[in-house]
């Protein structure tokens, strides 16, 4: 998977300039008709994260993946990136270009709480709706006003656009998504479970020594879904015998052979790539789980 697409390298990459205020404090946000930064159906692009905030609305015939799941349209949809979940997205006609999208930095709605506590943000939600040709009309309204706003000298645009997002969020919070919710008939063990292997899959693969695993420890994977690591740990053992840490250490464990076998990098920089801040500790800890030193796996290439 490629890196994450930052704000700069999009506006290098589609419009060849970089606006004057992307580094102020009050965050960023822009909007722009899809045709206008959009060619020619092109195949997929690549699954890539982006570090900011994203709505699209689309039509004509897209096909969408996002974490493990794939969804095709055949209808106009209004559609929620964010830098939590790589996707990738493939033009299937003509007409996808008919459409629009903002884009937005967390701290752009600083003052007014954190977008990630919105479910369309969160992990395990369905980020696309799609929409009736009344919706339609709705969206495409919010989005000519977004248009029309951002171009204006109003002093107090930026509020307005504001305004404008929390539309089309709430519009989104009231519909039915895509595809129904994969753990809408779930206990909460299975949910719970099924979001904790996602988080802990989105921090991999590994594709640079710069690179750090972002959590590492139960508490940190508690705290990021707003449970109590103890009730995350029995959730886990319910569903999957194994507990929090031996989850978190078997995909630390395949992680750090991948990176062993494939990258020149050395047992230091492997380390803290994994969240090792001591080398010894990482080698201690792959030891115990392969019964074989990170530098003899290595010279042997052998698989465990």
């Amino acid at each position: 998977m490629q890196p994450a697409q930052s704000l700069e390298e999009f506006y290098k990459d589609k419009m060849d300039w970089l606006p004057a205020n992307l580094k102020k404090e009050m965050g960023h946000f822009n909007v722009f008709r899809l045709s206008d930064v959009l060619g020619k159906p092109h195949g997929p692009m690549p699954a890539r994260r982006i570090d900011f905030y994203k709505v699209s609305f689309m039509k004509g015939r897209n096909r969408m993946e996002y974490a493990d799941k794939v969804i095709e349209l055949n209808q106009p949809a209004l559609v929620f990136s964010n830098p939590l979940i790589p996707y990738k997205w493939e033009r299937l006609s003509e007409d996808a270009t008919a459409g629009f999208f903002c884009i937005f930095t967390e701290a752009f709605f600083q003052q007014f709480g954190h977008l990630r506590d919105y479910p369309l943000f969160q992990p395990g939600s369905t980020p696309i709706f799609t929409l009736d040709a009344g919706q339609t009309a709705i969206i495409v309204s919010i989005y000519e006003r977004m248009l029309a706003e951002i171009r204006s000298d109003y002093a107090y645009k930026y509020d307005v656009l504001r305004t404008l997002v929390f539309e089309l969020v709430h519009m989104a919070l009231k519909m039915q998504p895509a595809s129904s919710s994969i753990y809408a008939n779930s206990n909460a063990a299975t949910r719970i479970s099924s979001l904790f292997m996602e988080l802990l899959e989105r921090q991999f693969p590994i594709e640079s020594p710069s690179q750090q695993v972002a959590l590492r420890a139960p508490s940190d994977y508690a705290v990021q879904m707003s449970v109590h690591v103890n009730h995350l740990n029995r959730a886990l053992r319910e569903i999957s015998g194994k507990t929090t840490s031996k989850l978190i250490g078997e995909r630390v464990v395949q992680e750090a052979k991948s990176l062993l076998r494939h990258t020149t990098w050395n047992i230091g920089e492997v380390a803290w790539c994994l969240g090792f801040e001591e080398r010894s500790h990482f080698i201690n800890f792959f030891k115990k789980n392969t019964r074989l030193s990170p530098g003899a796996f290595r010279d042997g290439n052998t698989i465990v």
